[in-house]
């Protein structure tokens, strides 16, 4: 009995083990398929620097994101190399032709949306991609600084 008992203690350590090396892995797994997308928040600092912002109050993103339908309109009409540089994050995962490859929005295809910008910088630093997180709040801050016309 103590013998079974002894073996059962044994395969339960190197379970638990086995588990608290997985975790880490896992974590970066997730955090690593998606990057900054630089060409995306220097497309975002330009808008902004022309004045192509709505200055928005937070939660208003769910109401201003523009519709699957909209993306697909947009999509079909100037491809996805305009579409990428309204998401601050790619998903390297997946294809250049895929809508899953982009993540963290920001605008509606016309104008920066400082609510979308606050929607970014949140779930960026939800899910750790600080540097989406950073550069987020940056444009945040450029928004609120650009003069008044």
């Amino acid at each position: 009995m103590t013998a079974v008992i002894s073996k059962l203690d044994c395969v339960a350590r190197i379970g638990l083990i086995v588990c608290l090396n997985a975790i880490p892995d896992a974590r970066a797994e997730t955090n690593g398929g998606i990057k900054l997308n630089e060409t995306a928040s220097t497309f975002a600092r330009e808008l902004i620097r022309q004045g192509d912002v709505i200055a928005d109050d937070q939660g208003a993103w769910t109401e201003h994101r523009p519709s699957a339908d909209q993306e697909n309109e947009f999509i079909r009409v100037h491809g996805f190399a305009e579409y990428a540089k309204w998401h601050l994050g790619i998903d390297r995962r997946f294809s250049e032709t895929s809508k899953r490859r982009y993540k963290f929005p920001y605008g509606d295809f016309k104008s920066v949306h400082r609510c979308g910008l606050l929607a970014v910088k949140a779930r960026a630093g939800q899910y750790g991609y600080t540097n989406i997180k950073d550069v987020a709040a940056e444009l945040v801050r450029a928004v609120k600084t650009k003069p008044k016309d």
